[in-house]
């Protein structure tokens, strides 16, 4: 005779299976917006890049100002190196 498992186990193991179908895409989509993190990261370091240059060209120079910006921009650099590090790291290939 054919034994029934309890339906919570039944249930537990649909959903178990279901969350390894959704695996790769899941992969996927964390991969993707990891990526658009970096792409946020590059439109911030054309700004600022963009910011150093103006703050360079005016008569009167605020060095003060000119480094806050060159710090800036640098702090956003080492974040989108981070950025990059972390995706080969935990989506390699």
């Amino acid at each position: 005779m054919l034994t029934l498992k309890p339906y919570k186990d039944v249930l537990k193991m649909a959903k178990e299976q279901v969350d390894a179908l959704l695996v790769p895409v899941r992969t996927m989509r964390a991969r993707k917006q990891a990526e658009l993190e970096v792409a946020k990261l590059d439109e911030q370091l054309a700004s600022q890049e963009a910011q150093v240059h103006e703050l360079c060209a005016v008569k009167e120079l605020n060095f003060h100002a000119i480094i806050q910006a060159q710090d800036t921009y640098a702090l956003t650099e080492r974040r989108r190196k981070q950025f990059i590090r972390i995706i080969q790291e935990m989506f390699p290939g």
